[in-house]
């Protein structure tokens, strides 16, 4: 799998990421076998967090032997300083990690949100200085998240960001064009940029799901190759984290593996294909 280098990280992060809330039921059997076909596949790089489910507990005794071939990344949604560190730690020890590659403020959806989290901010940026992690980054889902994430880029001496891209998205004029702004400022910086949500099609909206995702995927190979691509395709778009279902996961792998990048028209068309979708967003709250 192609490899490009995470801004100023200086990694160079496969072109999927593996996003651990597919482990989020904690079945060690099919965990053990998603994560061989992602390291399989050339996946160098994990995204986990507390917030999914047992995914930390599962991934521990299989991330231990091959922690030296993965860049790993974690992340915490506390506000006080004393809960980031306490979070840190703990997520260390189920991951049997001794330090994070990369330690990330989580869902920090809004301006609200990021003032919220000074504090915390603050504290993971300590956790940098200490050696606890290497660098730090910025996370959230929503339609108000680039917008805050460069904010808080102009605030903070951070290394990444990790926001929504995906055609149904770039459909809404207001969505593209703070999300351009972000990446025009994270190019500036040399900061590293991680898609997600390449691969969502709709909210479920009652309907009964067939994946362990909040929203419904894509997964015809298709239309999850388009989705993939046209993440990737975007001007300043480092990596794709796949996504949280384990079933889905072998495509999403395979998309990236066969990657070619979008032209311009390519991408316009995958933005017409997606805008008559209904918005993933706002979040289920339930």
């Amino acid at each position: 799998m192609e490899r490009r280098r995470l801004g100023r990280t200086g990694h160079h992060s496969s072109l999927a990421v593996l996003g651990g809330a597919a482990f989020w039921d904690g079945d060690r059997a099919a965990a053990a076998a998603a994560f061989g076909a992602a390291l399989d596949a050339g996946v160098n790089h994990l995204d986990v967090a507390p917030q999914y489910g047992r995914a930390q507990a599962v991934l521990g005794p299989l991330l231990a032997p091959v922690r030296q071939r993965l860049f790993v990344a974690c992340k915490t949604l506390r506000h006080r300083p004393d809960g980031v560190r306490a979070q840190l730690e703990e997520s260390l020890t189920l991951l049997r990690c001794e330090t994070f590659d990369l330690y990330q403020l989580h869902a920090v959806t809004d301006l609200a949100e990021l003032d919220a989290r000074a504090g915390a901010v603050e504290a993971v940026l300590a956790t940098r200085d200490e050696g606890l992690c290497r660098f730090v980054g910025i996370t959230g889902h929503e339609m108000t998240a680039p917008a805050a994430h460069r904010e808080a880029l102009r605030r903070y001496d951070l290394d990444t960001v990790m926001f929504p891209v995906n055609p149904r998205l770039w459909s809404d004029a207001d969505y593209r064009r703070d999300a351009e702004a972000l990446l025009e400022e994270a190019a500036r910086r040399d900061v590293g940029v991680m898609a997600i949500k390449a691969v969502a099609a709709r909210p479920w909206t009652g309907r009964t799901p067939t994946a362990t995702t909040w929203y419904e995927p894509y997964t015809a190979p298709a239309d999850v190759a388009r989705g993939i691509a046209f993440a990737l395709s975007v001007p300043g778009v480092h990596a794709v984290c796949t996504p949280g279902d384990t079933g889905v996961l072998t495509t999403a792998l395979a998309a990236a593996q066969a990657f070619t990048p979008q032209s311009a028209d390519q991408r316009a068309a995958a933005v017409t294909a997606c805008a008559g979708e209904p918005s993933i967003f706002p979040m289920p709250t339930a």
